[in-house]
């Protein structure tokens, strides 16, 4: 049985990963370079990072992908090294989380809008987004994420290219704003309606404002289907500047009282976005073990 469905029928909240972008940055990530890019020049420092989080307490780690599509990997130039880099990437995931360790292919927005407000068709997203997956299910992964979404029409696309390229279970989040919808206008009702029937392993929120709107988010979703199966992954967060530093101003109490909160509107995989840390994971793993 697949890793993640086998521990979806288990009890208790699944703990997935944290940042990947600012802690790369930490880690000595130059500015200018797509993290992505660091699955091939630098792929110790993405080992330690999975590590970190594994050590912290994560039963799920992303890829290193989230701009990993041809599209976006072509706005730095790499879009050749498209398959490469994502299956470099699902290598190094698998590689940090052994057997036991779940592993989901991230997949992020390609960075362009879509037809008719944009340039990119629906079926040139399909394509890409298959390509992607393609090369994530050949590196290992366990399923297939799709997150950050506020498009309809490039989630759908990004679905039906998933599960064109391979088997694996596909989960979708979208990011929620301060007036409950995504910056394109879909609401978390709308969501579920539209995307839910096609046969997702999971579904929510992640990234947004701060941690009540993803709640909110969650709560709704919660509320038009009882038995769907959630996943919640906010920011630490918002940034702000202490000297020359970016802090994120939620810290890991307030992340594992929050877990809590996430746990009791259903939530089925918990883990955080931009700004957290090691740090916070561990709280919520420790808040969540010791809650069941």
């Amino acid at each position: 049985m697949n890793r993640l469905i086998e521990a979806l029928n288990k009890p208790g909240v699944l703990v997935a990963d944290g940042a990947t972008g600012t802690q790369l940055q930490k880690a000595g990530l130059p500015i200018g370079i797509t993290p992505e890019q660091w699955n091939l020049e630098n792929p110790q420092a993405i080992l330690n990072l999975h590590k970190s989080y594994l050590d912290a307490g994560s039963n799920i780690i992303l890829t290193n992908t989230f701009g990993g599509s041809r599209i976006k990997l072509g706005k730095d130039n790499l879009a050749e090294k498209c398959v490469e880099i994502n299956q470099t990437a699902a290598h190094l995931a698998r590689k940090a989380a052994g057997e036991t360790g779940i592993v989901f292919g991230d997949m992020g927005p390609t960075g362009e809008l879509m037809a008719p407000m944009g340039p990119l068709k629906y079926d040139q997203a399909v394509v890409a987004f298959a390509e992607q997956a393609a090369a994530l299910a050949e590196g290992g992964v366990d399923a297939i994420l799709i997150e950050t979404m506020y498009d309809l029409s490039e989630t759908k696309a990004a679905v039906e290219g998933a599960k064109k390229a391979c088997n694996l279970p596909v989960i979708v989040t979208m990011s929620f704003d301060t007036r409950g919808h995504t910056m394109m206008g879909v609401k978390p009702v709308k969501a579920i309606t539209e995307l839910w029937p096609l046969g997702l392993a999971a579904m929510g929120a992640n990234c947004g404002l701060s941690l009540i709107e993803n709640l909110t988010a969650i709560e709704a979703m919660r509320q038009a289907d009882p038995n769907i199966i959630l996943m919640a992954k906010p920011n630490a967060g918002l940034p702000h500047m202490e000297g020359s530093e970016t802090v994120y101003d939620v810290s890991p109490e307030v992340i594992a009282e929050y877990a809590l909160k996430f746990r009791d509107a259903g939530v089925k995989i918990f883990g955080c976005c931009c700004g957290s840390t090691p740090e916070h994971i561990r709280a919520a793993a420790e808040a969540l073990h010791s809650a069941t």
